[in-house]
């Protein structure tokens, strides 16, 4: 498929409707197109694996298009370079947290990744970091217990930036982490306590929820029996 046709189909798919209720999650829709994601998933399934369509999608900023790059970049291709530029492009969160779940946490420099994004005070950017620190917890399943536990300061250190797409990424890496296995859920959970007891009312919500998820007993129950 080329990309002017991919561009046709996505323009065809286009819900103006669905577009507009973008703006109720926080979603930037000045270059979308409204396209729903289950939708773009069917267009992936279509194309395949294109890496050379991929970066045509990505460069032609259009929020969907952008989301589907992700979806259909070879992963062996996708150097830190062109993870730079795309971090460096963000624009909205959903478009950073789909690149990150479809295609960042696949590649062998992901975890270096984190904390270079994470330093950046540009906000999609940090955003980056702790998106791609919550799909790692969820999704490398072979990474030893003290990659993870080695993040906690860092999530401490952020969890200063009150802005509210950093505050709910920096939950997120939290929670997913302490739900990877109970040596790190205990460690989380102090983690979390610690912020929880900040002076700050709106920084405190980030630890409160992670202590309400990681005591809530369906979760507790789950890892302690994937930690047996």
């Amino acid at each position: 498929m080329t990309y002017e046709e991919t561009l046709n189909i996505l323009r065809s798919a286009a819900d103006p409707t669905f577009r507009e209720g973008m703006t109720r999650f926080g979603i930037a829709v000045d270059r979308a197109l409204g396209v729903h994601v289950p939708e773009l998933r069917r267009i992936a399934r279509q194309t395949g694996c294109d890496h050379a369509l991929a970066m045509q999608l990505f460069a032609s900023g259009i929020h969907e298009a952008q989301i589907l790059a992700s979806m259909v970049a070879d992963r062996r291709q996708f150097r830190p370079e062109d993870m730079d530029a795309w971090v460096a492009d963000f624009d909205s969160w959903d478009v950073c947290d789909q690149c990150c779940m479809n295609l960042f946490r696949h590649v062998p420099y992901a975890c270096d990744k984190v904390r270079e994004y994470a330093a950046e005070e540009r906000e999609f950017s940090r955003r980056a970091g702790f998106a791609l620190l919550a799909t790692l917890a969820v999704g490398d399943k072979g990474a030893q217990t003290a990659v993870f536990a080695d993040f906690f300061p860092l999530i401490t250190e952020y969890s200063h930036d009150l802005r509210p797409s950093i505050k709910k990424a920096v939950n997120w890496a939290l929670r997913q982490i302490g739900k990877r296995n109970e040596t790190l859920r205990l460690q989380a959970l102090e983690v979390a306590r610690q912020i929880a007891s900040s002076a700050v009312a709106a920084e405190r919500w980030t630890g409160r929820d992670a202590v309400r998820e990681l005591t809530d007993e369906r979760v507790v129950a789950r890892v302690r029996a994937k930690s047996r």
